[in-house]
């Protein structure tokens, strides 16, 4: 499936563009002192794109200057209202530009905040403006082509980058400097930007989310390492945590000096477990000793399925925040791990 926007070249959609700084907005700083810091204009990075004018009419807003690393859930829900309103506004697609520490977490969080139809695009940059070879505006271009795209409508937040479209629920920033760092191991990416032709060569449903009634509070991650004794999962339940995702190892096993940590712990908050490996789906049949996943799962403890354990902790999250009833949190939750796959 490909499209060229509107069977009418001169009639081209809007979008809103939502700059909240990273990278991509990113130069030195004026008084000379190393490192780049957040400081570019929301409207300079579309005007750093060539020929978007042909694309779409983009309307831009600074909402933040600031690194990806130091948003809040608080941030995300503004974020999302933010989206919210621009679709209010009447545009055909949104564009956030952000940071790539957590473009994965963010934009699963927009796929189950965002109620709408139109496609929400995260975007960002790998080589901030004054570098060779900087992907900012391309991936801008390409980024607002896909929001803009008829095509895109229905399948929830997408990412796109280096030319490729992921879904927000499968990608993975898989490197720390490469422009192709985005990757989405479970089924690889649904869709490109090619010769600004936007073509997806699959197709997911969007994600239906909970929109949160109380403050998101914290949940904890713990990865699994060889010769953990479990005691950071012990010292959980005086931190103030309402949650926990536990990355087992392989298909969902944890060291059996971690099980009875786990147990107790699963009398004051809700447990899921994913697989520190980051793709494929949490076993529930197949190992039988004690920490493997019939052993936890048979404890109480809910599987992430195929999501990793940072989207897995924002789906708990915000189910958490969603409900005052335990049970009807962790039932929040496996309805999206179900919706996944």
């Amino acid at each position: 499936m490909s499209t060229n926007d509107r069977e009418n070249p001169n009639d081209v959609g809007r979008v809103a563009l939502i700059g909240l700084g990273g990278t991509i907005a990113s130069l030195p700083r004026e008084d000379g002192s190393a490192g780049v810091v957040p400081n570019v204009e929301a409207g300079t990075l579309v005007l750093s794109v060539p020929g978007i004018a042909s694309v779409a009419r983009v309307e831009s807003r600074s909402l933040r200057q600031m690194p990806s690393a130091n948003f809040s859930f608080a941030d995300v829900i503004e974020f999302s209202d933010a989206i919210g309103e621009a679709f209010a506004s009447g545009v055909d697609g949104v564009v956030v530009t952000q940071g790539t520490d957590n473009i994965e977490e963010t934009a699963f969080a927009f796929d189950l905040l965002v109620d709408d139809e139109r496609p929400v695009v995260v975007t960002g940059a790998m080589r901030n403006p004054s570098q060779p070879g900087a992907d900012g505006p391309a991936n801008v271009g390409a980024a607002v082509a896909v929001a803009v795209s008829p095509l895109a409508r229905g399948m929830g937040t997408l990412v796109v980058m280096n030319d490729e479209v992921h879904a927000a629920r499968f990608v993975r920033k898989t490197h720390g400097s490469s422009p192709s760092a985005f990757a989405s191991p479970l089924c690889g990416p649904i869709g490109a930007v090619i010769e600004g032709r936007v073509h997806f060569f699959t197709r997911v449903e969007a994600l239906t989310g909970t929109r949160p009634k109380v403050d998101v509070e914290p949940v904890a991650l713990v990865r699994c390492a060889l010769g953990d004794d479990g005691r950071m999962v012990s010292a959980l339940k005086d931190l103030g945590y309402r949650g926990l995702v536990v990355e087992g190892f392989g298909g969902g096993h944890v060291p059996e000096s971690m099980v009875e940590h786990l147990a107790e712990l699963l009398r004051t908050m809700p447990i899921v477990l994913a697989s520190r490996t980051g793709a494929g789906v949490v076993l529930a049949s197949t190992y039988g000793f004690r920490g493997s996943e019939i052993d936890l799962v048979t404890r109480g403890l809910t599987s992430a399925g195929a999501l990793d354990g940072q989207k897995a902790r924002i789906a708990l999250a915000l189910a958490l925040a969603s409900t005052d009833s335990r049970a009807q949190a962790e039932a929040r939750f496996r309805a999206v791990v179900d919706a996944v796959g």
